[in-house]
């Protein structure tokens, strides 16, 4: 039989402070209410496409300044890259084992809600 640990709530606090101050590579990612919005626009991006900050901001429905703010985030972790000498400057979904992954995981998620 198992038994359940009972925790004082500031331990509850402490622990979760802890988890802020160390995130995860996801919590990390998913700790701005912004990104999850951000990378469901990057789920339904056809392959290869390019996008500038206005252009990205308008496929997500949310707003230039919100992609300015976390676009250095999604480059920081090989969702997307720069295209290179383009002005302004443009992205695209990086080719990298964080998107295949990312891919993986929507298509589980979506099959187990079927």
């Amino acid at each position: 039989m198992s038994e359940t640990s009972q925790t004082h709530p500031a331990e509850e606090v402490d622990t979760k402070a802890a988890r802020l101050d160390h995130p995860s590579g996801l919590l990390y990612l998913l700790q701005h209410e912004s990104i999850p919005i951000l990378l469901d626009a990057i789920l339904d991006l056809p392959p290869g496409r390019e996008f500038n900050k206005s252009e990205f901001a308008a496929h997500a429905g949310v707003t230039r300044q919100t992609v300015g703010t976390y676009i250095g985030r999604l480059l920081e972790v090989d969702i997307v890259e720069e295209v290179p000498n383009t002005s302004p400057q443009r992205y695209r979904v990086a080719e990298s084992d964080v998107v295949a992954e990312l891919f993986e995981l929507n298509s589980a998620l979506n099959a187990a809600a079927e």
